[in-house]
């Protein structure tokens, strides 16, 4: 492990220094709900579940949205028949692979990047092959399985200029990590080329996973009772909105409410249990308002219904002309994926700040299926502008769902690419020993 580097020694050190500080941390944030609190060992490396006899693929997603690009990944491996474990980092997250992972597939926690619990997460579940998705690059984790023999690829790989300027300040850590991958699969030509100015030595363009994804799933007969409930009225969803977007929206739904009465404005916060905060936000404006997570339904007399549960975007989408995804009108947070939505028949906006998911909304904005939109009064004009003019919507959500068609084909690059790995695993040739 020569090169490494002081920052990545340093890193290495502290992080097995302060494992006590990590136990308190895992605490803090199960009493903020941001952990499971049956399962808070897995955090700390130790299985919840029994072991398959066989070869085992990890594949890792931080959050929702990774761990939804993985779905179609892990459906074509398991018709391989290969022993699957799914690891995560969040509530919401695990929440949503209880629900749509197929039967079989195993979910984990990941463990923090604590070098004792990376050791005690790898011994026990010594996978033959780690498959990791977007940017998730943790120095105890490669490190550890770099030690296991444990061949580990990027798969929809990612590189934004934010993260590359990080990781460009610091050349040998970057370039030591990176070597780390077995090879780095990437969504983009620009994703490819800050991979490989790193110090990625292995790294290739294969698209992007999400064009790949099935769209998300809703409950037949939910969709028709809430269907039949909403039928005649104007419906738009601000979807995976975060604080400082859900006054945006309650605005523009006030600023609309005069031209069409008897619009629906659906708000799917990204983190469900703020609910309740959105709904004080909408009486505190004088707005009829009712919760999903209530037990509520849209009845004729909401103007605002707040969705949040988790896993049932796929039913608010099949019921909206128009989404804006969140995410994009604040700061910092980078844009929410548009895909999902575009599959389902909506017109899609979105704020300025999207650098998360900047090909995508650029290829949609290039074929009319989306459009920008820089604060509350420019997302009312473009809801107002779609949701008088039916068939102008119907136009743009065409446009945007012939795009998510044009630009699938990853899945089958990316079994392409790690198609030497799988025949080698299924040979039973890659089952590292702890």
């Amino acid at each position: 492990m020569s090169g490494k580097g002081p920052i990545l020694r340093g890193y290495r050190y502290a992080t097995a220094l302060l494992e006590p500080a990590a136990a308190g941390l895992l605490l803090w944030r199960q009493r903020r709900g941001k952990e499971d609190s049956e399962r808070l060992p897995e955090r700390r490396g130790h299985a919840g579940v029994r072991r398959p006899n066989k070869p085992l693929v990890w594949l890792h997603g931080a959050s929702v949205g990774e761990t939804v690009t993985l779905l179609p990944l892990i459906a074509r491996l398991q018709k391989r028949g290969f022993a699957i474990l799914v690891t995560s980092g969040t509530v919401t997250s695990a929440r949503l692979l209880a629900a749509r992972l197929p039967a079989g597939v195993i979910h984990q926690y990941i463990p923090l990047d604590v070098p004792r619990y990376m050791r005690r997460f790898l011994e026990y579940w010594r996978p033959a092959l780690c498959l990791i998705c977007e940017s998730e690059i943790w120095p105890n984790l490669l490190v550890e399985a770099q030690r296991r023999e444990i061949p580990v690829v990027m798969v929809n790989g990612r590189m934004s200029e934010r993260s590359f300027a990080r990781w460009y300040r610091m050349p040998k850590t970057s370039r030591f990590l990176l070597s780390c991958f077995e090879a780095c699969l990437a969504q983009s030509q620009g994703d490819a080329e800050r991979l490989a100015q790193l110090g990625a030595p292995r790294v290739s363009v294969v698209g992007n996973l999400k064009f790949d994804v099935p769209a998300p799933p809703a409950d037949p007969d939910m969709l028709g009772i809430l269907d039949g409930m909403t039928t005649g009225r104007p419906v738009w969803i601000a979807a995976s909105t975060h604080p400082g977007e859900d006054e945006l929206v309650l605005a523009a739904h006030l600023a609309l409410k005069p031209y069409l009465p008897k619009l629906l404005t659906i708000v799917a916060p990204r983190h469900p249990q703020r609910g309740p905060e959105i709904e004080a936000l909408a009486l505190a404006n004088d707005v009829v308002v009712s919760r999903r997570a209530a037990g509520d339904n849209p009845e004729r007399s909401v103007d605002l219904y707040v969705a949040d549960t988790v896993n049932e975007l796929g039913l608010f989408y099949r019921l909206s002309q128009v989404a804006f995804l969140g995410g994009s009108l604040v700061e910092g947070i980078g844009g929410h994926n548009p895909i999902e939505p575009a599959k389902l028949g909506c017109a899609l906006l979105h704020g300025p700040f999207v650098h998360n998911n900047a090909e995508i909304f650029a290829a949609f904005d290039a074929d009319g299926g989306s459009r920008s939109v820089a604060d509350a009064q420019a997302l009312a004009g473009a809801v107002h502008r779609w949701l008088s003019d039916p068939a102008s919507a119907r136009q743009a959500a065409r446009a945007a769902a012939q795009t998510a068609t044009q630009l699938g084909g990853a899945l089958n690059r990316t079994l392409h690419a790690i198609e030497p790995l799988l025949m080698r695993v299924a040979l039973g040739q890659r089952e590292p020993t702890a």
